[in-house]
């Protein structure tokens, strides 16, 4: 059961520790609870906030977790595609888009999300100024470029739960100064959650909680 009414994800018991063994888990017995607004995730250099964020996404090996992840109407161990549909989830990190453009990438997203936006994906396109690189594939673009097309798609896809992974790194100023009126809008919303992972929280946003890792 999910509670109180403003929580969108539920999060007990999570264990989950890298190779190799018999090392300590990196998250024992994790619980937490992840309200509707902006959650900022916080923690030094090497304290697990991606790992986290891949967690919550289902991006991990189910294998390799122990616990439990509840959105609303659906667990991850029960049903983890209908989970990970409810879920906007990007990854900077992984190669697996670098050959598709922008705009394949972003003609892909509603097949995986329910919710998808084409008015607010036209809105990040131009807030984001993205509408000069569409045709452009990942590799050929800068890594804020590339970084603001995966962003644009998290945004648009109007998942119950958005992951966002350090998003401001190597954004120009106008893109960041969107992207933080966006997180504040975000925050005076009801039925939604955001993570923000990043070693400081994002200015001028009215956080539901703040979750900060140890090293």
């Amino acid at each position: 059961m999910m509670h109180p009414e403003t929580t969108v994800l539920e999060a007990q018991g999570l264990v989950f520790g890298h190779s190799p063994l018999p090392a300590p888990p990196l998250f024992d017995r994790l619980s937490f609870l992840l309200p509707a607004g902006v959650t900022w995730l916080g923690g030094g250099e090497g304290s697990g906030k991606t790992t986290l964020l891949r967690l919550l996404a289902g991006a991990l090996p189910a294998g390799a977790v122990q616990g439990q992840l509840l959105l609303p109407g659906v667990s991850l161990a029960q049903n983890p595609s209908a989970y990970r549909r409810q879920v906007a989830w990007l990854d900077p990190r992984d190669g697996a888009r670098d050959g598709q453009t922008a705009r394949e990438i972003l003609a892909a997203m509603p097949a995986h999300h329910a919710g998808w936006n084409r008015q607010a994906l036209q809105s990040h396109i131009a807030g984001l100024s993205l509408a000069p690189h569409l045709d452009k594939t990942l590799t050929m673009m800068s890594s804020g470029t590339r970084r603001k097309v995966l962003i644009a798609a998290a945004l648009a896809a109007s998942a119950p739960l958005t992951l966002l992974d350090q998003p401001f790194m190597a954004l120009d100023r106008p893109s960041i100064d969107y992207l933080l009126g966006l997180l504040a809008s975000a925050a005076r919303t009801s039925g939604r959650a955001w993570v923000v992972a990043d070693y400081e929280a994002p200015a001028g946003v009215a956080l539901s909680k703040a979750i900060e890792l140890p090293v």
